[in-house]
């Protein structure tokens, strides 16, 4: 089942209404930035941690409204569009842009958002029954500066990512930064193990600042698997042990090949484990 229904500045409508301007700014300049998060059970999951990332990307884009962004916020409208929809399990998509004229210079920093709920079957994280094949990203480095880990609408460079994924017949792809280290997948964080140690790019290598990320993190170091957040040279791939992606929405999917590289799926069958109890 699609939901019909969506939370558009605090107004349940139909999701096929007629709601943006041409004016709009998210539409004309990607002036806005969205959190993806996972409904389980009619309940929103770690909502503090996306409150705590959306208000901090707010801030930074000096857009006003973010002590509105709270967990208690966010669990509110989340569960009250899932009750609407009728829906237990699911992806949703928040999106806060600029409500504002002007041209590149806003008229105002006012807050509108809009949130979106696609239903899934899935009570729990599952990890992928088929392990991903990935190759390297090189058309289009991503660029290192305070905007790199925030989920911003501007999101051209996974566009041309997935674009690329689909034309070389890939499950994804590894995305490198200006420096030409590792950085993140088209929609996900990466974890590398490699001799007994699990890294994964550290936020100054401009990777988005993964919710998920920061959770596999915690739970890696509670169940004694050494973490460190480091610069990662691609070449890592091809002598590493196991490989995985992490996002708010799937959890933890295993990459099976790079090239001919093949790697197991050992620890992150445990950090699954881990994360189906919390």
């Amino acid at each position: 089942m699609i939901p019909v229904l969506i939370n558009f500045n605090g107004d349940i409508i139909p999701a096929n209404s007629q709601l943006l301007t041409i004016a709009n700014r998210g539409f004309k300049y990607g002036d806005g930035l969205f959190e993806s998060m996972r409904l389980m059970k009619g309940q929103l999951k770690f909502a503090e941690q996306h409150a705590d990332r959306l208000q901090r990307g707010m801030k930074a884009l000096k857009i006003d409204g973010y002590s509105q962004m709270d967990a208690w916020f966010l669990k509110d409208i989340s569960e009250e569009l899932a009750k609407r929809n009728k829906v237990k399990h699911g992806r949703l998509r928040l999106t806060v842009y600029r409500d504002a004229e002007g041209l590149y210079t806003p008229s105002q920093n006012k807050m509108g958002y809009c949130l979106e709920l696609t239903a899934s079957e899935e009570p729990r994280y599952f990890l992928n029954e088929k392990g991903l094949i990935m190759d390297v990203f090189t058309e289009l480095p991503k660029p290192s500066n305070y905007l790199s880990n925030i989920k911003t609408c501007n999101s051209l460079i996974y566009v041309m990512a997935g674009i690329y994924k689909t034309q070389n017949k890939l499950d994804d792809v590894f995305l490198l930064n200006q420096s030409g280290f590792l950085c993140e997948a088209s929609s996900s964080n990466i974890f590398i193990y490699y001799q007994n140690h699990l890294y994964t790019p550290a936020l100054s290598e401009g990777c988005v600042e993964g919710v998920m990320r920061q959770v596999v993190i915690k739970l890696a170091q509670d169940n004694n698997i050494e973490v460190t957040e480091a610069q990662i040279n691609p070449d890592i791939l091809y002598e590493a042990d196991e490989v995985f992606l992490t996002n708010a929405t799937r959890g933890i999917q295993t990459v099976m090949g790079f090239g001919v590289r093949r790697y197991f799926n050992r620890i992150s069958k445990v950090l699954m484990d881990e994360l189906n109890k919390l």
